[in-house]
């Protein structure tokens, strides 16, 4: 049949989609990129936050109008919305004909049959999803890009977060398991490796191993970048900081999620730190790995916040000028401790605060990015831009994937994919304009 799948959420989740892309080409069913030609339409749902949530029911309605409009037989909705919410969705939105959770990925194929003989199927599991075996992923972020998702759940309690709930305890995937892929990936053509999980610096440690050891294996293989995101403050070693700054292969780049630095904020979400270790934690960064690129992520209204610990975090966004920064509003989950938390932010002071950070962020990306103008720099090739044909979209090893900026250049000959040199010619507060240098390397 032809099945339509919408992938939300994290690149975690997309892997997810990736695999069940897999699955169903193996088959036999064809993936179509326009909905109203889907016999079946598969939505991947994100249950994280609020925002999150929300996109993820506008999905599933607006897929479920092309079953009037569409060659739509059944619309399956799968992922952490559904593993979240099965009984709620499953009474509310009766469109849906089946629903699947988190461990679920392999039984796809087998529950689109069973839509298709007319019934309303809803699968879940009480194992794990066996993230070990080989499985062919079909790629859906071009043959340069591949993500490679190392572990799966958390054990970490953060007061905010519920993505133990969802996707269960932290379970490392076997090293022979993660290499098998990557060398898979390797000779694909894959130019940039993105290791994920829900924290990467603990990959390991319930084998018996360590993220230290899987990077050096990884950084054995002929892929030009390969980039380590999701760290956690107290699992940066210094072994790991130095093995970024020796491999070359290994971008010079740390995505350090640090929710907050004051220290009273930081102990009710029930996370380490406070502005002096932070402080000293990004200068040690910076100390191993010269010329690093650091990124994070903060929330702002998290209950019990005050103004002098907002006014704190903001002190610490002017002075350290991390590279790249994304703020968030914090938002009320169930099933996190946090719910239930006295002292809970209003909705207008959690506005207030997010464009007041996001405004010192900006200045401060900007002033780095006018740094970079005249320098000549590597930089990945991805797609045409949606704007002009005239123009080709691309990435310094600075920018990761999707959340931090681009850079832009005249189209000319250049082909997504292509690893060229670049010089930066403007600056702009996130995204950076460049001319191709021909023959030379970067400074």
């Amino acid at each position: 049949m032809k099945i339509g799948v919408a992938s939300l959420g994290c690149a975690k989740n997309l892997v997810d989609t990736e695999i069940v892309l897999g699955f169903l080409a193996e088959s036999g069913h064809e993936i179509v990129s326009d909905p109203r030609d889907a016999e079946i339409i598969i939505v991947n749902t994100c249950g994280f936050i609020t925002e999150a949530k929300e996109e993820s029911i506008q999905a599933i309605l607006e897929m479920a109008e092309f079953k009037e409009s569409g060659s739509c037989r059944g619309l399956v909705v799968m992922g952490c919305l559904s593993q979240r919410y099965a009984g709620e969705l499953w009474e509310e939105i009766p469109e849906i004909d089946a629903m699947l959770g988190t461990n679920e990925l392999d039984l796809v194929p087998e529950v689109i049959q069973r839509v298709a003989g007319g019934e309303r199927v809803l699968e879940r599991r009480s194992s794990y999803f066996d993230y070990n075996k080989p499985y062919a992923r079909l790629s859906t972020t071009g043959s340069h890009l591949a993500y490679l998702k190392i572990a799966e759940g958390c054990s970490h309690r953060c007061a905010f977060c519920v993505i133990p709930h969802i996707r269960g305890e932290y379970r490392s995937r076997t090293m022979e398991s993660i290499l098998r892929e990557a060398e898979t990936l390797q000779l694909s053509g894959v130019k940039e490796l993105c290791v994920i999980a829900q924290d990467s610096t603990t990959y390991g440690k319930d084998l018996g191993t360590s993220i230290v050891e899987l990077l050096q294996r990884l950084a054995g293989l002929e892929i030009p970048w390969i980039r380590l995101l999701y760290t956690y403050p107290t699992s940066i070693s210094d072994d790991l900081l130095d093995l970024m700054a020796r491999e070359q292969n290994l971008v010079k780049y740390v995505d350090l999620p640090l929710q907050h630095v004051s220290q009273s904020v930081l102990r009710r979400m029930k996370r380490p730190g406070g502005f002096d270790s932070t402080k000293a934690l990004i200068e040690k960064i910076r100390d191993r790995i010269p010329g690093v690129v650091i990124r994070s992520s903060f929330i702002v209204g998290f209950p019990g916040e005050t103004e002098e610990d907002f006014q704190e975090l903001l002190r610490f966004l002017d002075t350290m000028r991390l590279d790249h920064v994304g703020i968030f509003r914090y938002s009320r989950e169930e099933n996190s401790a946090a719910y239930h938390y006295e002292g809970q932010v209003d909705e207008e002071i959690k506005e207030r605060r997010y464009h007041e950070a996001m405004a010192v962020q900006q200045q401060v990306s900007a002033s780095l990015n006018r740094k970079l103008v005249g320098r000549k720099m590597k930089v990945l090739l991805e797609y045409p831009s949606e704007e002009s044909d005239l123009v080709m979209v691309g990435r310094h090893s600075g920018q990761a994937p999707d959340v931090d900026g681009v850079v832009y250049l005249g189209r000319d000959a250049l082909q997504p994919g292509e690893l060229v040199t670049v010089r930066i010619t403007e600056a702009h507060a996130y995204d950076l304009v460049g001319e191709v240098v021909e023959g030379s390397e970067p400074a």
